[in-house]
């Protein structure tokens, strides 16, 4: 009796195990990954404090220079070999009291290109503590530093303390660099637990887009560049800068892609996209906020014909709980059945997306210190497909290419229960008769 159940169990677990092999996705093959040969070099440039603040020892019982030296050497070795690297110092050379000539204390210690680990390595074994902090301007010139081709560009900026060379605010010099349209990312590690540099500090990252680490051992700070630096070397979507306009007549012409734009506070920006009979319309908006702002916010986007008639329109609200909102829609384009008796102008219809925000400062005083220039940080994701065939189709889109899953699920649990029951009765019966 023992062996007949095990045999049925077994039965039942290979029955099942077959329906899902049966339904399983199909596998992408390798000829189908993209040519990463093709792609241009992702570049990175570490800028690092060598103000005089850096001799403090209290990063695992040696000084914080001696801390990055270490965590640089290590990164070095460990840098892929696609990665361009360089480095950049501030606060390296000047060790007098004069402000103006402190403030333009930084220089490319090693240039942005193929990385020789021992010209790095030694170049960074040179550097001493010395003088003033200025990261306003050592941003301006690591963005000058990565200029040129294709790849991803990123920024690692290692300080211990606030900036030096105000009126310069660096999360200003961020927040412009972002709004050039110039795909960059800065990243920010602050070596010293301290509310202000952190502010600071998390300012020029959430401008860009880039992150925030509070490091306090050396071994954090090695995981945490090496991290950024590799992060790097990953294939990213770069959006592509564009500016919208004040009404759909003047808006740019979007093909189907990934942009991104700004947008002050109480402004509409306008954009167009071309649309053919029988295809489908999806566009979505993200809207961040990179400075103080009411908690109360929503976005908007709007689809209307060049006569200012609304399509369609997505709409999304926030409470504060975190600094991004997104919506997005969807418009499919009917076919036209005298097609063959339409010019060109009739076949083709302009859609004008219409993009707006309720972000506000925190108080009237506030505005000043929010800046309204540049606007908040705006992507815009834009794609012009076939439209589905028929209402059915339409609903699958809803899973994608899921829909497979959902039926293997139910047609394996409808198949399972059944075996389940049949087998359950049997075992009552056989029960009974013993």
């Amino acid at each position: 009796m023992m062996i007949i159940r095990k045999r049925l169990a077994a039965g039942l677990c290979a029955l099942i195990a077959c329906l899902s092999m049966g339904l399983s996705p199909v596998t992408a093959y390798a000829d189908d990954e993209p040519d990463r040969d093709a792609e241009a070099a992702p570049k990175v440039e570490l800028v690092l404090d060598v103000s005089g603040s850096m001799r403090a020892r209290d990063i695992d019982g040696k000084s914080r220079m001696a801390a990055a030296k270490q965590a640089f050497n290590e990164v070095l070795d460990a840098t892929p070999e696609d990665v361009e690297l360089g480095i950049r110092t501030l606060g390296a050379n000047y060790r007098g009291d004069d402000r103006k000539t402190g403030c333009k204390d930084t220089e490319q210690l090693y240039p942005v290109g193929p990385l020789d680990r021992r010209d790095a390595k030694t170049a960074v074994a040179t550097l001493s503590p010395t003088g003033w902090t200025p990261i306003g301007p050592a941003l301006l010139k690591a963005a000058g530093d990565l200029k040129g081709g294709e790849g991803s560009r990123r920024i690692v900026l290692i300080s211990d303390g606030e900036d030096t060379c105000q009126p310069l605010d660096p999360c200003e010099v961020a927040r412009d660099i972002s709004a050039q349209g110039v795909d960059l990312t800065i990243d920010t590690l602050g070596l010293v637990p301290n509310t202000k540099m952190r502010k600071q500090l998390s300012c020029i990252a959430e401008a860009t887009g880039g992150t925030y680490t509070s490091i306090q051992h050396t071994d954090e700070l090695s995981d945490r560049v090496g991290q950024l630096v590799d992060r790097a070397a990953d294939p990213v979507v770069k959006p592509v800068a564009v500016s919208g306009a004040d009404s759909c007549s003047a808006a740019p012409e979007l093909k189907p892609g990934l942009y991104a734009d700004r947008a002050k506070f109480g402004e509409h920006r306008w954009y167009r996209v071309d649309v053919e009979p029988g295809q489908e319309l999806r566009a979505s908006v993200s809207v961040g906020a990179d400075r103080a702002v009411n908690n109360d916010y929503g976005v908007l986007m709007r689809a209307v014909t060049k006569h200012h008639r609304e399509i369609v329109r997505g709409s999304e609200a926030g409470d504060g709980r975190t600094d991004a909102i997104s919506t997005g829609l969807r418009y499919p384009k009917p076919e036209r059945d005298d097609e063959d008796g339409a010019d060109d102008e009739d076949r083709t219809e302009t859609v004008c997306l219409q993009v707006s925000h309720s972000y506000s400062a925190t108080s009237a005083t506030a505005f000043a210190d929010a800046k309204s220039k540049p606007g908040l940080p705006v992507e815009l994701a834009v794609d012009v497909v076939d439209a589905p065939d028929d209402a059915s189709d339409a609903a699958a889109f809803g899973l994608g290419r899921g829909w497979w899953l959902l039926g293997a699920l139910v047609l394996t649990g409808f198949v399972g229960g059944l075996l389940w029951g049949w087998l359950s009765r049997w075992r009552v019966a056989v029960w009974r008769t013993n």
